[in-house]
């Protein structure tokens, strides 16, 4: 019984496109994490005159704070941000020009053709609503009777 219901949850559409995504996006998860720590973070690193931001601290008592890895962390979400929203800014804008370029064939109608339509369309309906009152039972006579009240 319950493997017969696994069965039938792993088999849906849903949940094999579901493990596809997530695969694809582990992979996709990789192409940017290299596109933002191999490309885009080493010409950052010039630009700031070859700063680690990651070894900035500084010491409270006997512990050490280590800002410079958060203000590392921030950088690298908003530059996957930037780099995913590049990305699908770009395969919309190529979808749309796909969808612009299709031709929609429009079937020119003349009123004699329309006129013809709903002639059909009415027959249809009388024929229907005639079918529909030979069904019916006819009507049933009743007989009451009067009860004599003593």
């Amino acid at each position: 019984m319950m493997w017969s219901e696994f069965k039938e949850f792993i088999s849906r559409g849903n949940v094999l496109e579901l493990a596809v995504a997530v695969i694809i996006g582990a992979a996709f998860n990789n192409i940017v994490n290299s596109l933002v720590e191999d490309m885009i973070m080493p010409i950052i690193g010039i630009i700031v005159g070859g700063i680690n931001l990651e070894t900035l601290y500084f010491r409270v008592g006997g512990a050490f704070v280590y800002y410079g890895k958060f203000i590392q962390s921030l950088m690298d979400f908003l530059l996957v941000s930037i780099a995913i929203f590049t990305v699908i800014k770009i395969f919309n804008t190529y979808r749309r020009r796909k969808d612009e370029n299709k031709v929609f064939k429009v079937k020119a109608i003349t009123n004699i053709e329309l006129l013809t339509e709903i002639r059909d369309i009415l027959k249809r309906q009388e024929e229907t609503v005639e079918s529909d009152k030979v069904k019916e039972k006819p009507d049933e006579t009743v007989i009451r009777f009067k009860k004599k009240i003593k």
